[in-house]
């Protein structure tokens, strides 16, 4: 499965797996309906008031909506459009990096050699062959489309209660924020869809330094950091 490093903000890199050419073929076709739907509805509109001029103005407003779809949606949309949503897909910077309005605005560009000049053939052939399942525009923007996973309530699983009998093993785990314990949460979770064990290791090495302690014996870095939210679950939870 080809993925991509995200570097977040407490710098720790996680793998998403790129989005495959299955998946974009499917958002772009869940776009493409909606257009078809619009174009039903302005149809009926049309045909109801039954005035050319009001006609050629919805089939302008059509063709500009359908012109700029993509760029509008990537743009307002955090790289993403109606399709791409629902696939659980968005476009992000080969740096892993949120894309900038620049990058949008080539790879939408570009669309006119993936898709218009090649008939589609183009950007299929390059998602098909390319290393990170980039279309022609993705490679001039440089980026790609990675698969997003909907996130677990963090109420129901990184912050979830602890039994009252719990005795905490690392009694400064409430040195750590919120966020930290999130991203830990998120670590093991994209563990267990990567077996990409590097992301423990750099976890566990963070979490040592920040509470000053050692990994007991017999404790390996999987555990620790389960052992991490658990005590911070507690503690906080005692302290309210």
């Amino acid at each position: 499965m080809e993925t991509i490093k995200v570097n977040t903000s407490q710098h720790v890199a996680i793998d998403y797996p790129v989005a495959g050419l299955g998946e974009r073929i499917a958002a772009r076709l869940i776009d493409l309906a909606a257009f078809f739907g619009l174009y039903i509805l302005f149809a009926v509109l049309g045909m109801l008031t039954g005035e050319g001029t009001t006609i050629i103005v919805l089939l302008i407003l059509l063709g500009t909506l359908y012109v700029f779809y993509n760029l509008i949606c990537e743009v307002f949309m955090n790289g993403q459009s109606v399709g791409k949503r629902l696939m659980k897909i968005k476009v992000i910077s080969l740096d892993g990096s949120q894309a900038s309005i620049g990058q949008y605005f080539i790879r939408w560009l570009f669309r006119l050699v993936d898709f218009v000049l090649t008939a589609q053939i183009g950007g299929l052939i390059a998602i098909a062959l390319s290393d990170h399942k980039q279309r022609i525009g993705d490679m001039v923007a440089g980026t790609t489309l990675i698969k997003t996973v909907q996130r677990t309530n963090i109420d129901q699983i990184a912050f979830h209660p602890v039994q009252e009998e719990y005795t905490p093993v690392f009694k400064n785990a409430d040195l750590l924020s919120d966020r930290e314990i999130e991203l830990v949460h998120e670590v093991i979770r994209t563990y267990y869809k990567t077996f990409n064990t590097d992301l423990i290791y750099a976890m566990s090495a963070k979490l040592t330094g920040l509470l000053a302690v050692s990994l007991p014996e017999g404790m390996n870095e999987l555990n620790f950091l389960n052992t991490v939210i658990k005590d911070y679950n507690y503690i906080t939870s005692q302290s309210e």
